[in-house]
């Protein structure tokens, strides 16, 4: 399916390592939002599609899951990710929704590429591909130090860890260091929010942030 150009519709991705909040944060945006009177969409990566919902499972819960080489789990994410851009997210866009995604193509290029330590090069010809012409407008990252963000994992009761929620500790400070690393190097379209405040003080920070960005 052919991607159309973005017309006034934007798109924000949260990132972050897990237990930062993306979810709740990403909550209280769209209440924000849509008191501005725009449409707003929510989507979650992987899923967001019947494909890409099936694509989750197979990454986060099968029970081999623990044998999945580092480029066959790229592959499935970034597999995901095309079917949702193009039956979810650039229809959005091109009717002019404000998409807000819970993860997006830079989860990527830090989780396979710098937390399983495949070669950058050949992840973000990967990425792009997958998403074709449909970049974020502007990406936030909640920043939490690793010790917190394991922490609130722990404290989650309502299911056993995925297969993602229990790498190790050296893996999510490689993770969190991705993350710095690559909003430091794209600070036109990344905010970093330190989400070790109250929930209050970091929704707050995020909307006054994405108010300016969208002005």
């Amino acid at each position: 399916m052919p991607l159309k150009s973005k017309t006034t519709g934007k798109l924000i991705s949260f990132e972050g390592s897990e237990g930062s909040g993306k979810s709740t944060q990403i909550a209280r945006l769209a209440a924000h939002l849509q008191k501005t009177h725009r449409e707003v969409l929510t989507v979650r990566e992987p899923g967001g599609t019947e494909i890409g919902e099936q694509i989750r499972n197979i990454i986060v819960h099968n029970s081999k899951g623990d044998e999945m080489c580092a480029e066959t789990e790229l592959l499935l994410f970034t597999a995901a990710r095309a079917q949702l851009v193009r039956e979810v997210i650039a229809p959005a866009l091109a009717r002019g929704a404000i998409v807000l995604s819970d993860r997006f193509l830079d989860s990527s290029t830090v989780y396979q590429g710098i937390g399983r330590n495949l070669a950058l090069d050949p992840v973000n010809q990967i990425n792009r591909f997958a998403v074709g012409n449909v970049m974020p407008d502007v990406t936030i990252v909640i920043d939490v130090p690793t010790k917190v963000s394991l922490a609130r994992l722990k404290q989650r009761a309502s299911d056993l860890p995925d297969r993602m929620e229990r790498e190790n500790v050296d893996f999510y400070n490689k993770v969190r260091e991705g993350y710095l690393l690559l909003a430091k190097g794209m600070p036109q379209r990344f905010i970093v929010v330190e989400g070790n405040a109250g929930e209050d003080a970091v929704a707050k920070k995020i909307w006054t942030a994405v108010k300016a960005r969208l002005a």
